[in-house]
């Protein structure tokens, strides 16, 4: 179903199409397949509710967040169930998803209360200089299927919050947990066409988005190919582009660091999501001198790793999101052994009838990885951790800024003066020092080069949801 000025209603196209258990294979759902014509339906509900909830105060914009902030909460076992059987991520990890949703919703209902304005000292003394922040417009959301409420919660947050009005397009694999966050906006009363849902297929419904007037900005979570031909498009209504892109993060581990504790941060990084999220570790350098030490210690903490559907609560790695996602972990594991990389856990896909249909990956470490090899330069987007060497923290610096993507990155170290040289030289958006988990509701998301434009989060990401208008008025004295 689409959800268009606050209405359900089938696809015109009369087509649907599958959503599938990415752990037992099983259709879970047939959902109407919508296009061009729901795109540009949701367009215009969301442009002719534009001017009455711009105008609410942020004090009433606000209720709706907080309030259903508070009934994802309520339902999050229910949201999280949803979550895990149509994208696969353990059920405990989907209940940290749903929570981290409510934070950002709960976040921007009070942060939007902080629009300011100013008053700037003229030049002239009859003239008087204000500065207006209003909200952008129409505001095109596609959200990605690894996160499939906190993203779409770090989107719509803002922009309505701002006084935006909403179309939201989710990604084909995930468009369940969507669609049970728009019966919430539903029920507590969010006035008509503020927040619109279509989903199908993606090409004419990003065409309508793109060739509209109305749809004043863009936000975007998703592969730094597909960000670069939406922004391609976008330049032709100028329309504003806020992008969180692929990412390539190097993890750093120097001598003087807690090895116990890197090695924990290296798990929690690199295979949580079994490693599908746009932040994890990719990449694992560590100093020559402890190198073996710590991929012993890392290889003795695997085993408390347990591979499975992700609904039985003893899991922790669930299954990838499909079979091309299986082929491409299988071909960079097999791209660094002829190239020299030796497999010392995992490196294989589970056998056994609970895994039989399902798309599972053992999480896998590699050592002695190399530049040469693809897992160097191209994101997996699987659980595999290759562990490359270095010898000084100049060497560091050169093997992780080395790459066109630049959100996320890591590095363990009880050195303050190397923490401020490391953070103020890594070309990343967000650093985790000793932190293998830094996302917050408060705090700036985003990268640098092509992972992305623009943050999300924390008073930084209302900025691309509203414009600046200067008023000079000139005064009889």
């Amino acid at each position: 179903m689409q959800y268009i000025n606050g209405e359900w209603c089938q696809a015109t196209t009369g087509k649907t199409y599958p959503v599938y258990n990415p752990a037992t294979g099983e259709v879970i759902e047939q959902i109407a397949r919508g296009g061009k014509e729901e795109g540009n339906l949701a367009i215009d509900a969301a442009k002719n509710a534009l001017p009455s909830w711009s105008k609410k105060t942020a004090k009433e914009r606000a209720f709706y967040l907080k309030t259903v902030s508070e009934k994802l909460r309520e339902r999050i076992d229910h949201l999280a169930t949803i979550i895990t059987t149509e994208m696969g991520k353990p059920i405990a990890e989907a209940k940290g998803e749903v929570n981290l949703a409510a934070d950002y919703l709960e976040w921007y209902a009070e942060e939007g209360k902080r629009i300011y304005g100013d008053t700037i000292p003229s030049s002239s003394e009859t003239k008087r200089i204000i500065v207006l922040r209003q909200p952008v417009g129409v505001v095109a959301a596609i959200t990605p299927w690894n996160f499939p409420i906190a993203m779409l919660a770090r989107k719509i947050a803002p922009a309505l919050a701002a006084g935006c009005t909403v179309v939201l397009k989710p990604a084909e694999s995930t468009p369940l947990t969507a669609i049970e966050v728009m019966k919430i906006f539903h029920e507590v009363g969010l006035p008509k066409g503020v927040l619109n849902l279509v989903h199908g297929e993606a090409a004419p419904i990003g065409e309508a988005m793109m060739e509209r007037q109305e749809v004043r900005k863009i936000t975007f979570t998703g592969s730094t190919k597909v960000g670069k031909e939406l922004a391609a498009k976008a330049a032709a209504t100028m329309k504003k582009i806020s992008m969180e892109l692929g990412g390539h993060a190097p993890f750093i581990i120097f001598e003087d660091a807690d090895l116990e504790k890197a090695a924990e941060g290296v798990i929690a990084s690199k295979f949580r999501n079994a490693g599908q999220t746009c932040i994890c570790t990719n990449r694992i350098y560590v100093q020559r001198t402890i190198a073996e030490r710590f991929s012993e210690i890392l290889v003795t903490k695997m085993d408390k790793l347990v591979v499975g559907n992700g609904l039985q609560p003893e899991v922790t790695i669930g299954p990838l999101i499909n079979e091309a996602a299986v082929a491409k972990t299988e071909d960079h594991i097999s791209d660094s052994v002829k190239k020299g990389a030796k497999v010392v856990y995992g490196g294989k896909k589970p056998t056994g009838e609970v895994y039989k249909k399902g798309h599972f990956y053992e999480p896998t470490i590699l050592l002695h990885a190399t530049h040469e090899m693809k897992i160097a330069t191209e994101e997996t987007f699987g659980p595999v951790a290759p562990i490359f060497e270095f010898d000084t923290e100049e060497e560091a610096l050169q093997f992780a800024n080395d790459t066109s993507y630049g959100l996320a990155a890591y590095f363990y170290t009880k050195d303050v003066s190397r923490v401020f040289r490391m953070s103020e030289k890594l070309e990343y958006g967000i650093i985790g020092i000793n932190d293998p988990v830094p996302t917050t509701a408060q705090a700036p998301f985003g990268g640098v080069k092509e992972s992305g434009v623009g943050r999300e989060g924390g008073r930084y990401g209302l900025e691309d949801y509203l414009e600046y208008k200067f008023l000079s008025l000139e005064l009889e004295l």
